[in-house]
């Protein structure tokens, strides 16, 4: 892990005014943030990416299959009791 620089960016961002000053500090923890993100590497990226397609078409599928019956369901009921 890298050591957090962010101390030296507060200490500034104190005496820091006007807009300028505040998006320079900003852009420097946005900065010094970003070094410290820990970024998946390509084979995560392509299991995650894997996983939410798969669960999105099971679910899919699911409810298509819920509405299906539901339907079924509610045009025998009317059919029976001579809804129109």
């Amino acid at each position: 892990m890298k050591p957090a620089r962010l101390d030296n960016v507060r200490d500034t961002s104190i005496h820091v005014t006007g807009w300028f000053g505040r998006a320079r500090v900003f852009l420097a923890q946005v900065k010094n943030e970003m070094e410290r993100v820990t970024w998946p590497t390509r084979k995560e990226v392509y299991a995650t990416t894997l996983v939410v397609i798969l669960t999105s078409v099971f679910f899919g599928v699911y409810l298509w299959s819920i509405d299906l019956v539901l339907t079924r369901v509610a045009r025998f009921i009317f059919e029976t009791f001579g809804a129109q």
